[in-house]
């Protein structure tokens, strides 16, 4: 147990250490200034403008900005989709896969497009090499980078004064994917691909086991994609066990490797925050606010399974009995520690089955997505939504001490207020609608795999994931079924667009306000007081929108698991 907390120190710690330069990095990337970067990218930011016909020095006004970002991303999914359906006629496919069935694709594509890379798929048994690298991998970079833009259009609102415009979203997302991702992608493809993760496009080989019989190893560029799934927090894995597979994750260091791609930008985003704003301390509370929440959750995480099932230990077996689900290569700790963190960064990738979590070790990756990308979060929408609860945050404030809201020289009006409301609840209701919809119709429990309150789990944190960008699955649920795949894929849509657009909204509406100087009378958001307010809020949320579902589910299996009820 020592052995395991200082190895989750030590690996967080060293996310940390990176995010740091790295956040500078970001902020000098969107707030124009030289960067070490600048040669290699600078050339083909050109060329690329000039293909697109993009006049990169002029700005847009919110309705203009959010009208690109749609109009990309829906053409995006629409691209996808054929590319899906028409994979059995196009090159690069060695294996003859034919086309992927219309609901399908439909769900894939508009997984991938919304960040979230939710599977319902295997996907060395479905997806061509083309569709990997063309289709899924180059959503992978763009819809992180959609992400990036959103939240930099955020803060220029806040920065800005009595102005219409916040930025270009054709240049947001253009710098994004060169200047952060490409490079970031392109080192730790080579790490991972150092260690054993494959990069190649031959056929699958057909080996000879230790048996005597023959198995089929598939092959395909695995390391790239699994470089941009992390650290795009996408989650979409090349194979069906996804991170616990041995061609995706083959060692305890690439373990390593993975668990700080995915907690790198989201965390480097805050001390950006802070950089752009002129106030560091700014994005050091939010990064406090990220920081306790997520060791709250890993504590609760790893005690529970550490301790494992106590009706397997009540009958005196002895070994490692909270192995269930877990590789033995990575263990307990780093198994539990990849489930918080791919929860709370909104990435969906997974080296451990979360089906066989214990209930209250499910309970938290399930409780972490329903708070929405607030505990780190997906690329670039774990910052904005974080602020989201900011915003809310500062309005309740304001109530209690009878003063009109402010937050870095900003009014925080009734305009602000309700857009941060939609933002929140948007996600919460297609999360408890959705699942209460699954559970009331026959094409929806006939999926559910486990009777009684795991069964509602394994819905309720379906929805969750989809609803929430992120893309894990207990493992447990048939999804590829078309009622699944319909309704999932329109919950990924909506939840990933129904925050955008708030957001975006919210920015035009602050970038237009004038700057307001500190008075005696402003409340601080720049110290532990708000971080704890900002804590508060979120909990008090997440409990007050969900407590009676989670109660239905997680928490009574648990509380029953304890009695000796089992299912």
């Amino acid at each position: 147990m020592v052995t395991d907390i200082l190895q989750m120190g030590l690996i967080l710690a060293l996310t940390l250490a990176l995010a740091w330069p790295l956040g500078q990095y970001i902020a000098k990337v969107f707030q124009g200034e030289r960067t070490f970067f600048d040669r290699a990218a600078r050339p083909v930011e050109r060329l690329l403008y000039r293909i697109a016909a993009v006049d990169p020095d002029q700005e847009m006004d919110w309705k203009q900005y959010a009208g690109a970002l749609l109009a990309f991303n829906i053409l995006g999914l629409v691209v996808l989709f054929l590319m899906q359906r028409l994979q059995g006629i196009l090159p690069f496919n060695p294996q003859g896969f034919g086309p992927v069935p219309g609901a399908l694709a439909f769900n894939t594509a508009a997984s991938f497009v919304t960040n979230t890379n939710w599977q319902a798929y295997s996907g060395e048994s479905t997806m061509s090499y083309l569709t990997q690298m063309a289709g899924l991998t180059v959503q992978n970079f763009v819809s992180a980078a959609t992400g990036v833009a959103v939240v930099i259009a955020l803060i220029r609102g806040l920065v800005r004064k009595t102005t219409r415009v916040i930025g270009n979203f054709w240049v947001d997302l253009t710098r994004a994917v060169l200047w952060v991702l490409l490079p970031l992608s392109l080192v730790l493809a080579v790490g991972l691909a150092s260690q054993g993760v494959i990069q190649n496009l031959h056929p699958y080989q057909t080996v000879q086991t230790l048996e005597g019989r023959n198995a089929t190893l598939a092959m395909g560029p695995v390391a790239s994609q699994e470089a941009i799934k992390e650290l795009g927090t996408n989650g979409g894995g090349f194979f069906n066990a996804n991170s616990s597979h041995p061609f995706e994750n083959p060692s305890p260091l690439t373990n390593v490797l993975e668990i700080i791609g995915l907690l790198l930008i989201p965390a480097a985003l805050t001390f950006s925050f802070g950089r752009m704003v002129g106030d560091r301390r700014q994005g050091y509370v939010i990064l406090g606010a990220m920081l306790l929440l997520f060791l709250t959750g890993l504590g609760v995480a790893y005690f529970s399974e550490a301790g494992g099932n106590p009706q397997i230990a009540a009958l005196g077996v002895s070994g490692p009995t909270a192995m269930e689900g877990k590789e033995v290569r990575f263990g307990v700790g780093n198994s539990v520690l990849f489930a918080t963190a791919t929860t709370a960064t909104s990435c969906g990738a997974v080296n451990a089955m979360h089906d066989s979590l214990t209930p209250l070790g499910g309970f938290v990756p399930l409780f972490q997505m329903m708070l929405g990308e607030v505990i780190f979060g997906g690329v670039g929408a774990g910052l904005y939504s974080i602020l989201i609860f900011v915003i809310l945050a500062v309005f309740i404030v304001g109530l209690m001490v009878g003063r009109t809201p402010e937050y870095l020289g900003k009014k925080i009006e009734s305009g602000e207020v309700k857009m941060a409301v939609l933002a929140i609840i948007i996600p919460s209701a297609l999360i408890l609608v959705g699942g209460a919809s699954a559970v009331l119709v026959r094409a929806g429990l006939a999926s559910i795999s486990n009777p009684g309150p795991h069964g509602l789990s394994q819905v309720l944190y379906a929805f969750a994931s989809a609803a929430g960008n992120n893309g894990s699955a207990f493992a447990g649920l048939n999804a590829n079924t078309p009622f699944y795949n319909l309704l999932l894929g329109m919950v990924m849509f909506i939840g990933r667009f129904g925050v955008i657009l708030p957001v975006l909204a919210i920015a035009g509406s602050l970038a237009g306000k004038k700057h307001i100087p500190v008075g005696p009378g402003t409340f601080q958001t720049r110290g532990v007081l708000f971080s704890g307010v900002l804590i508060g809020t979120i909990i008090i949320v997440g409990a007050l929108t969900f407590f009676p579902a989670l109660a239905l589910g997680p928490i009574i299996e648990q509380l029953l698991l304890n009695a000796g009820k089992l299912f």
